[in-house]
């Protein structure tokens, strides 16, 4: 299981921005390559740090983080993960983090200057599902046109970098000798650069082809929720790493049911003879249609709950109810003997509105609804 990112950084969930920001630094000053050479723990706690920070210091990704946990960046093939992070990635990111202390390059863990990983752009695809795949969880096949390295595309070591894939320039300033690593402009940071290619290949040695993903959605997701399947975005040239899928989630609105986070709402409609003697009637879920019944004397606003009717937490913290909305449909039109029935029954004492205790203003329905 992944740690929490507020543990990670030894941060409450309160923590304002400039908290987030101070507790990260302290964590990756500790850890951080220069200080901890041939020391894989330290290096696996830096990239947790890391990973941390990349989230909680995003407004919109810690609100998700905050309401789905983990399962908000993670699609059913591996997510962002400790390991998804590459040494570069973090530096490029939240370089300014570590101040000047450590220089342009890093020695990184296990001492001399690593070579720079070129990652291939990621993709993002959008996934069209209805709220019955939504509270089951589904796995689709998304095809998807993605650029792989050809066959017979072969790479040489770049002369400019000699492979490094970042050059290093040592300038005399006012202050003393300043040393600065920028990418190399020749192979654009890859530390090679195309040997040979066939002719279909681009510049970078790369084709597009179309291929068949399955991806595994789980359970409860919301509209918008993005899911990272790793790797299976564009390819980088040379040994560069590839992209990711983004999988986009989005809800198809259902004819009869709404939605509220885990919970649904169904608006159910009773005659008037049926709310007086009372009655059955069948009503849709997602997990198939059921009966209910109605009792006799059921009012108009009455809400109905049937536990554990609605749609399951992505985080595994039980399922979502669905709230049926009564109702009483009162006819627009009736016949005289309707009409002489009704009339003689406006002085019953049985037809005069007698509002027991229990029964909730229209105020106190809103009230319980938004607690």
């Amino acid at each position: 299981m992944k740690k929490d990112y507020y543990d990670i950084l030894g941060i409450s969930k309160g923590a304002t921005p400039a908290e987030i920001k101070k507790a990260y630094r302290k964590k990756a000053i500790e850890f951080h390559p220069d200080k901890n050479p041939d020391d894989a723990e330290a290096e696996t706690k830096f990239k947790e740090a890391a990973e941390a920070y990349e989230v909680l210091s995003d407004e919109n990704k810690k609100a998700r983080y905050d309401q789905f946990g983990h399962q908000a960046f993670e699609g059913g093939q591996g997510g962002f993960g400790g390991g998804g992070m590459n040494m570069d990635d973090i530096f490029s990111q939240f370089g300014d983090i570590f101040g000047g202390g450590f220089g342009g390059g890093f020695s990184g863990f296990g001492g001399g200057q690593r070579q720079r990983t070129v990652k291939g752009s990621n993709l993002r695809v959008r996934v069209s599902l209805t709220l019955e795949e939504v509270a089951k969880g589904v796995e689709k096949k998304l095809k998807v046109k993605r650029k792989v390295q050809a066959k017979g595309t072969t790479y040489k070591t770049c002369t400019t970098c000699n492979g490094a894939g970042q050059v290093t320039k040592i300038q005399n300033t006012i202050l003393g000798r300043m040393q600065t690593a920028a990418p190399c402009h020749t192979c654009q940071g890859a530390g090679q650069i195309i040997d040979k290619k066939p002719a279909n290949a681009d510049t970078q040695g790369l084709i597009t082809e179309e291929e068949t993903i399955s991806v595994k959605i789980p359970a409860g997701v919301v509209d918008g929720m993005q899911l990272k399947v790793s790797g299976k975005g564009n390819a980088a040239p040379g040994n560069g790493i590839s992209g990711d899928l983004l999988v986009v989630i989005q809800e198809q609105e259902h004819p009869k049911l709404q939605r509220e986070g885990d919970n649904l709402h169904y608006d159910l409609y009773v005659s008037l003879p049926d709310a007086v003697l009372g009655a059955s009637q069948e009503i849709e879920t997602v997990t198939g249609k059921v009966r209910i019944k109605i009792e006799q004397g059921l009012q108009s606003g009455k809400i109905l709950r049937l536990k554990g009717k609605g749609i399951p937490s992505i985080n595994g913290y039980g399922q979502g109810d669905l709230l049926v909305h009564v109702n009483v449909w009162t006819p627009k039109t009736l016949s005289k003997e309707q009409k002489e029935f009704f009339e003689s029954m406006r002085e019953d004492e049985h037809f005069s509105p007698k509002p027991e205790q229990s029964d909730k203003s229209f105020f106190e329905k809103v009230k319980d609804m938004f607690s």
